[in-house]
């Protein structure tokens, strides 16, 4: 039986001993990638806010429950995301989530592209189209169903595993991988919409900064869908 070696172990073994300081090092350690999941959940900054509040102080107190099955990591996306869905049904008046089916190309029984896609590329060197990158691919991830929304976060963004997704969002890695595909395929049109190009090749950037690095990950991923 293969054991599971989890870099958060010290973290873990601190939070369970109650130590002063352990709190602040969980936050530390994942105070920003939990903040982006429950928003990308959300939707909203403040509920955002709430939920990782929420998540973070159920993640100290049920500390003992956590037994090493999957990552320390998984484990508290998956809370995180729960915290997150749990305010969006708390929330009233918010609208329904995009039905992907209206909005991604059409398949025959086969699986394939009914009509062509095109074919689109861009430079993202130039930081103007940076910003015209992560706007547009920030406005097609928020018009993702929420659940979709953390797949991609989780897969495109934070680069966890197939299967560290699964165990983070509760799910079997074939939804992860569905879902997922359908979550590029709806930013690839996002993208060609905006920022088709005929008739030349993607160019890798030369990446300096965290967010030029994510936004080329989506970029990607969206390319490979």
């Amino acid at each position: 039986m293969t054991t599971r070696i989890d870099r958060d172990g010290p973290l873990v073994a601190a939070l369970r001993r109650g130590d002063p300081t352990a709190a602040e090092d969980l936050v530390a350690a994942y105070g920003d990638r939990a903040g982006r999941l429950a928003t990308r959940i959300t939707g909203n900054a403040q509920d955002a806010e709430e939920a990782v509040q929420d998540a973070f102080l159920s993640v100290i107190r049920k500390i003992d429950t956590f037994r090493g099955d999957s990552a320390f990591g998984s484990w508290l996306y998956r809370i995180v995301a729960n915290a997150g869905y749990e305010r969006c049904r708390r929330r009233r008046g918010r609208g329904a989530d995009v039905s992907l089916d209206k909005l991604l190309p059409e398949f025959d029984a086969h699986g394939r592209h009914v009509a062509p896609v095109a074919d689109w590329s861009m430079s993202v060197d130039d930081p103007a189209r940076q910003t015209e990158l992560r706007m547009v691919l920030s406005t097609a991830i928020d018009e993702l169903p929420a659940d979709y929304r953390a797949v991609v976060l989780l897969r495109d963004v934070e680069w966890l595993s197939q299967q560290e997704t699964a165990e983070a969002l509760g799910l079997t890695v074939v939804n992860v991988k569905s879902r997922l595909h359908r979550g590029r395929l709806f930013m690839r049109r996002r993208l060609e919409a905006r920022l088709a190009v005929s008739g030349r090749s993607v160019r890798r950037p030369t990446l300096k900064t965290t967010k030029q690095t994510r936004t080329w990950s989506l970029v990607q991923a969206a390319a490979r869908a």
